[in-house]
């Protein structure tokens, strides 16, 4: 099936006067530098069918002028489609390898222009860091400035970095270390012919202002508090990195609101917004920023939650999609080591992990990187209170395991928390896991007696024990999960009164949705097969759970 339109990685060419040869080459060059795609050959930009000339019939020939023209060779894909007309398709593979030229040096990539059509436009010189480091290629962080020198360090702020990796339990053994040689083991300078040349990453993370505006003039952040449509804080700063985080975290924390909650025999007050989360979602959006491209690093906070945003699409490799299971890689490498080895980011470079696991521990709303581009990452927070029974039962297990639970434990729970009687595959793309790592989790929380699971093979489904469920409310929305099929009334009425001391009418009628009268037909007949028994008489008799026959 032919495409009816055009987007960023479908363009249509009508070949009625023969299309150009080097429009071709620099159209499949664009694409190699964006995200790859196919170009049509023998389509009006309308999508109307017109057919390709006798001299772009060879698909072999094509294929060859492509890797002949283009530097490095590109390997195109070419195939011959039959429609009312035959229309030649070239599929182009996105470079991974560098930046793709014309054999001529023209060098191009793709674009929506704002009324959402593509177009091919240059790819000047500037961008090629932005480029190169997307695809990892690079390190922007690393790149020593001959310009400058270790006079462009703030005094304050290495002490501030000092402080830092006291605090938060960085590597010790940093602090042993002269100035000189603390700047060399972070890689905040290059040392060349004898002098020692800062890196863009020293000066971000300690410069002087009046350096960091120089060298690195596309760092900045802003903290914007929203009410409503109402603008309540815009605080607009370009500070060290260290500085600036830690005021961001401080703006932030003074509107950090608690709440308490019950775990056992203790209250625990829980922020709205996990503060190691918050941290970490910070570090990340510093160190993995685009410092080639203008922007902001944003923290806002409005009546929705929380979003922190910074300029530079996902990396190579990485998407919403496989966010959570994906190697860790970032942008900037050397900044994102300084960053771990200072003890403000994850060493294990999952940090990502940690911002999930600050609202999944508490029953929340997981974060949603949704509203990110192919230029920006964008992470949302949403504001909700912590759900007690998840809470619970999370708090309950790691204390009996005596251990954290992992990742796609506190995962695949929420899941089921927010969507019961839910398969393995249901999971799994809701989650955005492997049904391999899902079904590990099911397994081992069936066997804790987390999950129970109904039904055989595909149609296996699975919900939370009756472990989440405390008062009688909870206890008839767990028993609602399993089923309501007309012909389960008495087994679920068995269930529910397994469950708790003594059972109502009111119970019934709330758990089936049935009349009183129906309610009480049910009760009635299993009080005389000796199921249950009537604690009293009456409207409000109570109903006891006896065992079965």
């Amino acid at each position: 099936m032919l495409p009816k339109k055009e987007s960023l990685t479908i363009e249509f060419k009508s070949d009625r006067n023969r299309f150009p040869d080097s429009e071709l080459i620099e159209a499949v060059v664009a694409f190699a530098n964006t995200e790859g795609g196919d170009l049509y050959i023998g389509i009006e930009d309308d999508g109307e069918v017109t057919g390709v000339c006798p001299a772009h019939e060879n698909i072999t020939s094509v294929a060859a002028l492509v890797a002949n023209k283009t530097i490095p060779p590109i390997p195109v894909r070419t195939e011959m489609i039959d429609d009312v007309y035959p229309v030649l398709k070239i599929s182009v593979p996105k470079s991974c390898g560098g930046i793709a030229a014309t054999i001529s040096g023209k060098t191009l990539r793709r674009q929506l222009k704002a009324n959402g059509e593509p177009e091919n436009v240059p790819m000047y010189p500037a961008m090629f860091a932005t480029r190169l480091s997307d695809l990892r290629l690079l390190d922007y962080s690393a790149t020593p400035l001959f310009d400058s020198s270790v006079d462009d360090f703030n005094p304050i702020e290495v002490e501030r970095l000092k402080q830092m990796i006291s605090r938060y339990n960085g590597e010790k053994t940093l602090l042993d270390l002269a100035d000189e040689d603390l700047y060399k083991a972070l890689g905040f300078v290059r040392e060349l012919n004898n002098t020692l040349y800062p890196t863009i990453a020293g000066v971000l993370l300690v410069g002087k202002v009046d350096a960091i505006k120089r060298y690195a003039p596309t760092h900045a952040a802003v903290f914007q508090v929203l009410e409503g449509t109402e603008v309540k804080n815009n605080d607009d700063f370009v500070l060290p990195i260290l500085q600036t985080i830690e005021r961001l975290y401080d703006s932030l924390e003074v509107r950090n609101s608690e709440e308490e909650i019950e775990m056992g025999l203790f209250r625990l007050s829980v922020p709205e917004f996990d503060r190691r989360a918050v941290r970490e979602a910070l570090v990340n959006a510093f160190s993995h920023r685009d410092y080639t491209k203008m922007g902001r690093v944003r923290v806002a906070l409005n009546d929705d939650g929380l979003t922190i945003a910074n300029p530079g699409g996902f990396v190579e490799g990485i998407s919403v999609k496989n966010l959570i299971t994906a190697e860790p890689h970032g942008r900037n490498p050397l900044l994102a080591d300084a960053l771990k080895r200072i003890g403000l980011a994850e060493r294990t470079g999952r940090g990502v992990d940690r911002i999930y696991e600050g609202s999944a521990l508490f029953g929340r709303p997981l974060p949603d990187y949704a509203a990110s581009t192919s230029v920006t990452v964008s992470l949302f927070i949403q504001r909700s209170k912590p759900d007690r029974q998840i809470a619970r039962l999370i708090s309950n297990e790691q204390a009996r395991l005596r251990r954290p639970l992992s990742l796609n434990s506190l995962l695949v729970l929420n899941a089921l928390k927010d969507s019961p009687k839910s398969t393995v595959g249901q999971l799994a793309e809701t989650i955005n896991i492997s049904e391999t790592a899902v079904k590990g989790v099911l397994d081992a929380s069936i066997a804790a007696g987390l999950v129970e699971a109904f039904g055989v093979a595909r149609n296996r489904s699975y919900i939370l024990s009756p472990k989440v469920y405390k008062t009688q409310t909870e206890k008839i929305g767990y028993v609602r999960q399993a089923d309501i099929d007309e012909a389960r009334y008495p087994e679920l009425i068995v269930n529910l009164a397994k469950s708790t001391d003594f059972l109502s009418r009111a119970d019934v009628v709330q758990l089936l949705r049935v009349t009183p009268q129906k309610a009480y037909s049910l009760l009635k007949k299993l009080v005389e097969q000796g199921v249950l028994k009537s604690v009293n008489k009456g409207r409000y008799a109570k109903y006891q759970y006896v065992g079965e026959r």
